[in-house]
């Protein structure tokens, strides 16, 4: 339980790698050759046998069948990615690196990558249980029939996932379709923010101790907090009678001198204690969204930045950044309560997210990159007027 934050930031990096699902269809693969293998073995147990017009491909056939499928596959799968990964380069080169996160989460390239390396897996399979009686020595020849049906299946959604692919990834690579998705998956974090916030009753939010703390909590490595697991410090804070403020929230750099809990207790914690709590606490390399609104405005900013540079220069852009953040704003302040003063936040202890803190994280953090630019400037004054309106 301790070490759920832990359990918590591996999920998020497998979610963000581009091979759990490829690995997971490859080894979904091997097991369906396995499986159709020994039904083409025991074909008196099925339910109902083909008709012989479908299931009468003979031992060169077969070969050369699942040999041009195998390659095939494998050969459009390298030449496809290489291209995505130049695609990706360049969109990541000129609109900010972090965005590369979003290229690997995408649910879409990770399935297409998996369908293909699948189909290549299981033709490889299924050849290997072709048999020739001229080499087998004595033994009958075998060409599993349904196995080659299934074979033929999966390169013909190979194909379709070949088209789909070649559509989806200039849609990824799309400046306007990568600030859309930004922007409404920050609408949609604050609207979440607001909605937990509600749910909290006053009664459950008692105020931070002041004073100097009883005991700090540092972490044992430098790196950027990817996770906190702010239920179970609550749980341990009730257990053990502490009162604790969380100094560290996700997405701010520690290094292991840098307090992140402080706590206060009649006791001394034990070393237990302690580890206990720093259980309840990841830390990565690099920033990441989970836990983290702020992150979203930041890899806004930084496309606004970008484009208003001299190399790209890309004002339309610019302005597409901003209207997202403005929709973002518009959200923190009119649905239902907003945001409030106090700010929102989906736990007692946890951090609270104001209003003015997205505003000057968005917005005056754009300013220097706008001010420069006359046609994103006037965009950038009309937005702030219409902020300042109600």
């Amino acid at each position: 339980m301790k070490k759920r934050a832990l359990l918590l930031k591996l999920a998020q990096d497998i979610r963000a790698s581009y091979w759990f699902i490829p690995a997971a269809l490859v080894l979904t693969a091997l097991v369906l050759a396995q499986v159709s293998e020994w039904l083409d073995r025991h074909t008196e147990l099925l339910p109902f046998q083909l008709p012989a017009t479908i299931i009468d491909t003979q031992v060169d056939g077969a070969r050369s069948t699942l040999s041009t499928i195998a390659t095939s596959v494998i050969g459009v799968t390298g030449v496809m990615f290489s291209m995505t990964i130049v695609a990706v380069s360049f969109a990541a080169g000129t609109y900010g690196p972090r965005l590369i996160g979003n290229f690997m989460r995408d649910r879409g390239n990770q399935i297409s990558l998996g369908i293909l390396i699948a189909t290549f897996v299981y033709a490889l399979s299924i050849l290997r249980a072709v048999q020739d009686p001229s080499e087998a020595g004595g033994i009958d020849a075998f060409v599993p029939q349904y196995s080659m049906l299934i074979a033929m299946l999966g390169s013909v959604i190979a194909v379709f996932t070949m088209i789909f692919f070649v559509h989806h990834v200039p849609e990824t690579i799309n400046v306007s379709n990568i600030t859309a998705d930004l922007g409404r998956r920050l609408e949609r974090e604050i609207i979440n923010l607001i909605e937990a916030n509600e749910a909290l009753e006053d009664a459950d939010r008692p105020r931070a101790p002041k004073g100097d703390p009883d005991q700090e909590i540092t972490l044992s490595a430098a790196g950027y907090i990817q996770t906190l697991n702010y239920q179970r410090v609550e749980a341990l804070a009730d257990d053990h009678g502490w009162r604790f403020r969380i100094d560290k929230v996700p997405g701010d750099f520690v290094t292991p001198f840098t307090p992140v809990l402080l706590i206060w207790a009649d006791a001394d914690l034990s070393e237990q204690n302690c580890a206990e709590l720093r259980g309840c606490l990841a830390v990565g390399v690099g920033r990441t969204e989970h836990q983290n609104v702020l992150f979203l405005v930041d890899e806004l900013v930084e496309m606004l930045a970008r484009a208003l540079s001299p190399g790209v220069n890309d004002p339309f852009t610019a302005i597409n950044c901003l209207n997202w953040m403005h929709n973002a704003l518009k959200t923190a302040k009119h649905y239902r309560a907003g945001l409030g003063e106090e700010g929102a936040g989906k736990y007692r202890f946890g951090p609270k997210l104001t209003y003015e803190e997205l505003f000057r994280r968005s917005f005056l953090a754009s300013f220097p990159y706008c001010e420069n630019d006359h046609l994103t400037l006037a965009h950038y004054n009309s937005c702030k007027a219409a902020l300042e309106e109600a």
